[in-house]
């Protein structure tokens, strides 16, 4: 049975692209006990590929050079030495970019009944329980609150503003061009959106947020991120998810010009890893399951087809060129 997968070649310097990865054959170890030979369908892209090809170490080791890019994926089960799994369930992990994989059964977890590769990367994954506990538990958010989400055209941002609404919060969006503006203000139910190509930030946020921001739901970081803080209301909440805007940065980034006023307004940032609130997914899949099956919670998918297009797909998170959830479809579902 052959397998093939990109394998990491070179550290990125500026883009993790195409130049970083060889497409190569990867061997496939024999099934073993405790051990599940799994076929990849879905591969999700996500900003923290970057994080990973890089030499830096954050909250996992960095990628060695040589080895198959890390990535999580959803799968069929073909032969399992694992009582917990058999042929044809659909379980996901941390599949790596490659068409199979054998990894222990104990590594896995299997979608929920009726759910889709996509309704799972779009709503139920690390997506959903990122946008849910982010919001909800490290940005204590509460109804009459007013909430700003930068990126919130992108996978999280969207789940967050709508979290937001759902639980009575009046939500500004920041995201890139008329269009995506439009979806999340007319489709999503956004209270307002800025355009940060063509609009002032600042001036928007004073405009639209006139008694401050309560809690900033933050995946840009850089100059957008400023001028949150400089709106931050008393006791306002940086919620610290992503700094998309800075990871292909060559150069040290400029410190924030308005983190005096978190001091000033008493405000907090705190970041976080989507992966300290595996325990409590449970808590977060009954709440987005009951309100996307009342209509109150909506998704994108940006769905690439063929697992050789994952490299150049990855550079759609970066130029804003995608809506939604990006992930790249490897194979049909049995």
């Amino acid at each position: 049975m052959t397998n093939h997968g990109w394998i990491l070649e070179r550290r990125p310097v500026e883009k993790l692209d195409s130049d970083c990865f060889a497409w190569r054959e990867v061997a496939l170890p024999a099934v073993g006990p405790g051990s599940v030979r799994m076929k990849t369908l879905m591969l999700s892209l996500d900003p923290t590929n970057r994080i990973w090809a890089s030499p830096v170490e954050s909250y996992l080791p960095p990628v060695p050079l040589g080895e198959v890019m890390r990535g999580i994926a959803v799968g069929v089960v073909e032969e399992s030495a694992d009582p917990r799994w058999k042929a044809g369930d659909l379980v996901q992990g941390m599949l790596g970019w490659q068409e199979r994989v054998v990894v222990p059964g104990a590594a896995l977890n299997g979608l929920p009944p009726g759910v889709t590769p996509e309704q799972w990367f779009a709503v139920f994954g690390h997506i959903g329980l990122t946008a849910y506990f982010g919001l909800l538990d490290v940005g204590k958010a509460e109804a009459g609150e007013t909430l700003v989400v930068s990126a919130a055209a992108g996978a999280v941002g969207s789940l967050v503003g709508q979290i937001g609404k759902n639980i009575g919060m009046h939500v500004v969006g920041i995201a890139g061009g008329a269009e995506k503006c439009r979806w999340i203000t007319e489709d999503l139910g956004f209270d307002a959106a800025i355009d940060y190509k063509s609009e002032d930030v600042a001036k928007r946020l004073r405009e639209l947020c006139p008694a401050g921001i309560d809690v900033d739901f933050e995946n840009v970081g850089g100059e957008i991120m400023d001028a949150c803080l400089g709106r931050l209301a008393l006791r306002g909440r940086v919620v610290l998810c992503g700094m998309i805007s800075q990871y292909n940065a060559t150069g040290a980034p400029s410190g924030p010009k308005n983190l005096a006023n978190v001091l000033m307004q008493r405000g907090r940032i705190e970041g976080f890893i989507v992966l300290d609130y595996l325990p409590r997914a449970g808590e977060a899949f009954g709440k987005l399951g009951e309100w996307l099956a009342a209509g109150k919670l909506q998704y994108a998918t940006d769905v690439v087809l063929g697992l050789e297009h994952a490299p150049a797909a990855l550079d759609r998170l970066f130029s804003g060129a995608n809506r939604g959830k990006l992930m790249v479809k490897v194979a049909d579902l049995p």
